[in-house]
């Protein structure tokens, strides 16, 4: 695209159907538990891991829930979008506190259909229909308020 805007560089070759998923979780995750989106993640093609700041260790059935509701939007068939917009007007989008300070002025706002939205530079798919294969939390452990869950996606599972 040739009006696209020069943002800063990036550094990482994301597995686009992951990188999706992440989003989809980091979405899930604020809105069942009020927290904010990962404080660190990790993402692999075949697992991945995220970082949230929790209150208390999820419940089985929460992971439960989890799993759950990330398959339901990925089942959706959603459109994943981009737009670039001002810093100013990100901060009336998404939360932009975890923004490097050197960010440009012009942010990419990434949209999982009306489920998500991020400011990001990665690699996505163009729809959650591109996602194969079903998200599973393969493990976590809890340490002092920090919930480290590793997920991925069983293709074998099918759709």
């Amino acid at each position: 695209m040739e009006n696209e805007p020069t943002l800063n560089a990036h550094n990482k070759d994301e597995y686009p159907p992951m990188h999706t998923t992440e989003h989809i979780l980091n979405q899930t995750m604020v809105r069942l538990f009020g927290c904010p989106r990962s404080m660190n993640a990790h993402i692999e093609r075949k697992k991945s891991k995220c970082d949230y700041e929790l209150a208390a260790n999820p419940t089985p059935a929460e992971v439960s829930e989890i799993e759950r509701r990330v398959n339901e939007v990925i089942a959706s068939r959603l459109p994943v979008t981009t737009e670039y917009v001002s810093r100013s007007q990100a901060e009336k989008i998404v939360d932009t506190r975890k923004l490097p300070g050197n960010v440009s002025e012009t942010l990419r706002i990434v949209r999982v259909g009306d489920y998500d939205a991020c400011a990001c530079i990665g690699a996505h798919v163009a729809n959650t229909s591109e996602i194969a294969g079903k998200f599973r939390i393969a493990s976590s452990d809890w340490n002092d308020g920090t919930w480290r869950v590793r997920f991925r996606l069983d293709e074998s599972d099918g759709k």
